[in-house]
C-alpha cells in the first residue's frame, strides 16, 4: 500500500513539473486591437505654434485577455507638417489644416510581423484664412473605425481610405461625401454615427464648416 501512495505522489511530481515546463500563455500574448485616445481628436483654434494635446494608446490583447496603457511603447507619427507628435504628444507647429495621428505596435509573439494600427486625427483651425479649418470655407471630415481592427472605411470622392490611407479629408463646407463601410472577414458592420442613413454600411454625410466625426462600428 505504501508504495502505492509513493508512486501516486511520483506521478504527481511529474504531472507539476511537467506543466511548469510548458510555455506560458503570456508568451504567446497577442495584441488584437489598438485605440487611440481621445478617438475624436483635438482641435485646436488657431494654428500658433506649441499648443499640445496628449493622446493615448490602449492595446487589447489575448492569451491571456488584457487591456494596456501602451503609449509609451506605441510608434507614434503624423501624415502631414500640422503637428509633430512624440510619445503620443502632439504639438502644433504653426500651420492649419488636418493631419492623421497613428500609434502602430506588432501584433505579438506568433505573429510579429503583423502591425496593428490604431488612428485619431488633430485639426488646427485658422479664422483668418478662408482655405483652412474654421475659416468659413472649409471642413474637415474625420473616420473613425470601431473597433479599429475590424474594418473598413472608403469615401467616392476626397480620399478617405481608412485605416490604410487616410481617415481624414479637408472639404469645401456644406459638401455631402459619401461613405462605404466594409468588414474584414468574419466580421459585420454595424452602424453609423454620425453618417445616414446610420444602418446601411452606405451612407452620406454634409460636412459643415470646421468639420465633423464620423464613427463606423463593427462587430
Amino acid at each position: 500500500m505504501r508504495q502505492s501512495y509513493v508512486w501516486i505522489a511520483l506521478c504527481a511530481l511529474l504531472t507539476l513539473a511537467a506543466l511548469l515546463s510548458l510555455p506560458s500563455c503570456g508568451h504567446d500574448q497577442k495584441l488584437v486591437s489598438l485605440a487611440v485616445m481621445p478617438s475624436g481628436g483635438f482641435v485646436f483654434a488657431t494654428p500658433a505654434p506649441g499648443a499640445t494635446g496628449q493622446f493615448t494608446a490602449i492595446g487589447t490583447y489575448i492569451h491571456p485577455p488584457a487591456t494596456k496603457d501602451v503609449t509609451s511603447q506605441a510608434t507614434w507619427a503624423v501624415d502631414t507638417n500640422v503637428v509633430s507628435i512624440a510619445g503620443g504628444l502632439a504639438t502644433t507647429n504653426g500651420n492649419c489644416g488636418s493631419t492623421n495621428v497613428s500609434a502602430t505596435m506588432p501584433e505579438g509573439t506568433g505573429g510579429a510581423s503583423n502591425i496593428v494600427i490604431g488612428y485619431s486625427t488633430v485639426t488646427v483651425n485658422n479664422p483668418a484664412d478662408p482655405n483652412c479649418p474654421g475659416g468659413g470655407t472649409e471642413g474637415t471630415l474625420s473616420v473613425q473605425i470601431s473597433p479599429s481592427n475590424l474594418g473598413t472605411v472608403t469615401s467616392q470622392t476626397y480620399g478617405i481610405n481608412c485605416p490604410t490611407q487616410s481617415c481624414i479629408a479637408v472639404v469645401p463646407a456644406g459638401t455631402s461625401v459619401a461613405l462605404t463601410a466594409t468588414p474584414v472577414s468574419g466580421h459585420t458592420f454595424l452602424n453609423w454615427t454620425g453618417c445616414l442613413p446610420a444602418d446601411s454600411s452606405d451612407c452620406a454625410v454634409t460636412v459643415p464648416t470646421g468639420g465633423v466625426a464620423v464613427v463606423a462600428t463593427f462587430q
